[in-house]
């Protein structure tokens, strides 16, 4: 297995799918991370593949109880006050190094697990490619010796239980469904798992901006599946903060136009965005958050 590994996503859909090889999983609001356990410590990947262990050491130290060659698939979460708070999720990993550790200290995050992908009592990294049901039984055991803060997500096979969380568990920041069929861990796939989502979203990869770098008026967006940028519609401004804290050290690389000749200051930056789903081609990209 090659680090950073590309995680797999889900694929959004209006309904859940139905059939005895589904397996259903509550969608918590967090930051996806790939947390690996080496012979010499905890190495944490952002869903891009940066390496971000620095700013979660209150998950990567009691990681260290995992065995060496353990590695997971999952989300970090905050609760506070009673949910799961995306948005401190997000100041913690836009924050300086000192800063992200004051924020632990007050507000300590939590490991989601959805998936184990590696094991040294489990056949390694072949575990990846065994069926679903199967990794699961061994994420359950694995968690088991561990303990909070590392946790399971919560899971069944019961389509019509999956569906009630759906409608219950929103207040607590669950934030959809993921349906999985019971087979090997799809690495960088869109087509296998499903998602339904109470506000869907797409992504879309940040080219550039308009205005000041660390509070930008807008941004450029390339969005899946599209060849050319378009610019979103102005940004809220505790949003724009935050996606200015992103952007700060990008390096600007000339000035651009869109087709409709709109003017942006383009950006290196592998940042990606969520934009409300329904704004495609001709439609307003309306920035929901940073991923």
């Amino acid at each position: 297995m090659d680090f950073p590994i590309r995680p797999a996503l889900a694929r959004a859909v209006p309904t859940l799918p139905t059939g005895p090889d589904w397996w259903f999983e509550c969608k918590v609001d967090g930051h996806r991370m790939i947390l690996r356990r080496t012979e010499d410590g905890v190495l944490c990947y952002s869903r891009t593949g940066r390496t971000v262990t620095s700013h979660w050491m209150d998950l990567a130290v009691p990681a260290m109880a995992l065995p060496p060659g353990t590695v997971l698939d999952g989300e970090a979460v905050i609760w506070h006050d009673g949910r799961i708070d995306f948005g401190a999720v997000q100041a913690r990993a836009a924050s300086t190094l000192d800063r992200a550790r004051a924020l632990a200290a007050r507000l300590p995050a939590s490991y989601v697990a959805f998936d184990v992908l590696a094991h040294p009592d489990h056949g390694g990294d072949a575990l990846a490619a065994r069926p679903y049901t199967e990794r699961r039984t061994v994420l359950e055991d694995v968690l088991q010796d561990v303990g909070p803060p590392l946790q399971p997500v919560l899971a069944t096979s019961n389509r019509d239980t999956a569906l009630e969380w759906y409608e219950t568990l929103q207040p607590q920041g669950v934030e959809g469904i993921v349906a999985k069929p019971d087979t090997a861990y799809p690495f960088g796939g869109r087509s296998v798992w499903r998602k339904i989502r109470h506000a869907d979203t797409t992504d879309a990869k940040v080219v550039g901006s308009v205005g000041p770098r660390r509070r930008p008026r807008r941004l450029a967006l390339l969005p899946d599946g599209e060849g050319r940028p378009r610019l979103s519609a102005p940004l809220d401004p505790v949003l724009a903060a935050r996606l200015g804290a992103l952007l700060a050290d990008a390096a600007a690389t000339g000035e651009h136009r869109t087709e409709t000749g709109e003017t942006y200051t383009a950006l290196a930056t592998d940042l990606v965005v969520e934009v409300l789903a329904g704004t495609g081609r001709h439609g307003t990209l309306n920035v929901v958050r940073a991923r």
